[in-house]
């Protein structure tokens, strides 16, 4: 207990500390921001959800809550698990995660339908590769800060964490075929950008988290 009260401490007082611990913060910030606004692009794709939506809208059509409730209750669940496994995954971050999340990514989607209206089958390709591609810069920039996760995205990071020997990129893939198969074995149809997601996320947070989060997290590349 007295490590996560003094982890919450570090985190507000990196506002006004220079260095590593502002840019920590800075960096968990924006991750969850930046991703929750690439999942507007990826919505006006309309290629299909990512891998936990999934998941979510095959519990949604055997559960009877609706389904805002029922993603609140799925994520209460993995936050009690990450509560009891691992408090280390828990921050600022988590929590931007769960209560602020569903209000950008409405913003995010109305705001680009607004602007570019109804888009085109190019469009939406090009949606789709944004979303994707900037939903795993994002994740990359707050995992590095270590400011908190979201609670899926802890199960990949805590898997990672316990199986070194089995990189974060395949694990990561592995949870997200689970969570797309058990969508589609409870009803809900898996479209195109969901399958395309299972497969690059792992290794595009991966690659990201290389070359772009931990330099930055460095300052440019410092050691």
């Amino acid at each position: 207990m007295n490590t996560s009260i003094s982890r919450w401490r570090e985190a507000a007082l990196a506002f006004v500390r220079p260095g590593e611990k502002r840019r920590r913060l800075c960096m968990a910030a924006a991750g969850v921001v930046i991703c929750a606004l690439s999942v507007g692009f990826f919505k006006q794709a309309a290629f299909g959800t990512d891998p936990f939506q999934c998941m979510c809208n095959g519990l949604d059509n055997v559960i009877p809550l609706s389904f805002g409730t029922l993603y609140v209750v799925i994520c209460l669940v993995l936050l009690a698990a990450m509560l009891l496994i691992d408090r280390h995954y828990i921050g600022i971050a988590t929590f931007i995660n769960l209560f602020l999340t569903g209000y950008i990514v409405e913003f995010s989607e109305a705001t680009i339908h607004r602007i570019f209206g109804d888009p085109t089958m190019a469009m939406r390709i090009a949606y789709l590769a944004i979303g994707i591609v900037v939903m795993c810069l994002a994740s990359a920039l707050y995992f590095t800060a270590d400011l908190g996760v979201s609670t899926y995205d802890f199960i990949a990071l805590h898997l990672a964490k316990r199986q070194s020997r089995v990189p974060f990129k395949l694990i990561r893939i592995g949870t997200d075929l689970v969570c797309v198969a058990i969508g589609f074995a409870l009803g809900f149809v898996p479209g195109v950008g969901t399958i395309i997601t299972a497969f690059f996320m792992g290794p595009l947070i991966t690659f990201f988290n290389v070359h772009v989060a931990q330099p930055l997290l460095r300052g440019g590349g410092k050691a």
